[in-house]
């Protein structure tokens, strides 16, 4: 095979098959030979439901978490060279629309975004994409691990719009990848307090051991008491007096944006970070009667993807224990598979080498 690349062709329907090597088309885009490839919870939702083929003809090549070696560039590319290792941000704006030029290139409704259908994604061997959405990774920083600069730019982008600074009691909820990322760099925003709440126990373990005991505490809600309950259990267990400074749901849990909207103190701000259903319950009344601030997160923005590499460089953030295993490229559906049912943090996935 030329291009070997995993496809889902309906729910629990993927194969390695042969596509095209892709060719440069503008003179600022790269060919990128793919190293590893990350697992996601949308990996997860595609896989069970057939993803979004339902709005499209053809099969979908899977992943958006990459990173690999620039295999060739555009004549116009300055910024990386042919060998470069290089993390990928796996959306491509269009540069032109209103939220693009305000520096809101997240929200652009034209967005090319890896596994996006009818986008392809990066669970292939040669992966076509633009320089200015390859980020050159530290020497030390092996492969494997900068595939998880993907959800690292999630959880800065999130941390970012909700101001976190020195001396802000933090909460946040879901304690997956990218909530546990959000509370890292919370932690490196200057929190005085991070406090991450989660239903399974291991989950937490694992936060304490990367927040740290030092500013790092964890919670396990009670799911026989109500979001209220529950909120109030927890301001006074640890000490939040009126209430946290900020909340960050990274779980999408209705339960969890109920408690966390009732933890804040009154003028605090909620996040979303996490993606659950298109409609839940929500406390409303709590956000006027006590003027919360509530902002949605949708990916990274500008200056996040360097924010987050940053934070490693300078070794604020370890990635070696994330990464909990690396599966073969003819096994994905097995990465899929334990990450559904809750394995490890990081599940990752090797590209073809041959």
């Amino acid at each position: 095979m030329q291009n070997p690349s995993v496809v889902l062709h309906g729910p629990h329907e993927a194969y390695v098959e042969d596509r095209p090597i892709p060719v440069l088309s503008e003179v600022n885009d790269v060919i990128v030979r793919v190293a590893y490839v990350g697992v996601c919870g949308s990996d997860v939702h595609f896989w069970n439901n057939g993803g979004h083929l339902s709005k499209v003809k053809d099969p979908l090549v899977m992943g958006h978490e990459a990173a690999g070696i620039v295999h060739a560039v555009g004549p116009n590319v300055t910024n990386i060279a042919p060998g470069d290792r290089v993390a990928l941000e796996p959306g491509i704006p269009c540069r032109k629309c209103r939220d693009c030029k305000a520096g809101a290139y997240q929200i652009c409704r034209k967005m090319v975004f890896a596994a996006s259908p009818p986008y392809p994604g990066t669970l292939t061997k040669f992966f076509a994409s633009s320089a200015d959405c390859c980020y050159k990774i530290p020497d030390g920083m092996p492969l494997e691990q900068a595939v998880l600069m993907e959800p690292l730019a999630v959880a800065v982008h999130g941390v970012r719009l909700a101001g976190v600074h020195f001396g802000h009691k933090v909460i946040v909820f879901g304690a997956g990848t990218v909530g546990l990322f959000c509370a890292a760099v919370a932690r490196d925003f200057g929190a005085a307090l991070v406090l991450s709440v989660d239903i399974l126990e291991n989950k937490l373990a694992f936060a304490k051991e990367i927040i740290g005991t030092h500013i790092g505490r964890t919670a396990t809600p009670d799911s026989a008491l109500t979001p209220e309950e529950n909120a109030r259990l927890l301001v006074e267990a640890h000490g939040l007096e009126h209430g946290a400074d900020i909340v960050i749901d990274a779980s999408g849990a209705e339960a969890s944006i109920n408690t966390g909207i009732f933890l804040l103190r009154s003028g605090g701000t909620y996040v979303q970070v996490g993606m659950g259903r298109r409609s839940v319950q929500f406390p409303i009344s709590e956000i006027c009667d006590r003027e919360i601030v509530v902002k949605g997160s949708f990916r990274y923005g500008a200056g996040d993807f360097e924010t987050a590499l940053g934070l490693v460089e300078r070794g604020c953030i370890n990635l070696k224990p994330f990464i909990t295993n690396v599966f073969p490229f003819e096994q994905a559906s097995d990465a899929w598979k334990a990450t559904g049912r809750g394995e490890g943090i990081k599940n990752v996935i090797e590209a073809p080498r041959d």
